[in-house]
């Protein structure tokens, strides 16, 4: 039987590498953002986890502060999401090259 602390960073670990699969396999830049809050939200994981063995507040701090970082990560993504949007009508990351030149 698994004690809590590995059941949950294995869930953690699995939440990180789901992002992370899905946002190198997507094209999609709403799937990509998707993914890197799932890798996120496996950190999170991984550090409210590591706070509750040593009983201290620091690692939930520090989970506070992913989950403000990120929503302000999500806030600025979808502005330019939109933004380019209305300029290119489409999402797909492939098609986007024309912002090389």
């Amino acid at each position: 039987m698994l004690d809590p602390i590995t059941f949950g960073l294995m869930i953690g670990t699995f939440l990180f590498c789901t992002g992370l699969l899905v946002s190198v396999i997507k094209k999609n830049a709403i799937f990509v953002m998707i993914g890197i809050e799932l890798m996120l939200n496996g950190a999170n994981v991984n550090l409210v986890v590591f706070s509750a063995t040593d009983h201290n507040i620091q690692g939930q701090l520090m989970g506070i502060f992913v989950v403000v970082l990120a929503a302000a990560e999500s806030v600025v993504a979808l502005a330019i999401m939109l933004n380019i949007f209305r300029y290119f009508e489409t999402l797909d990351l492939n098609s986007l090259k024309k912002l090389k030149y």
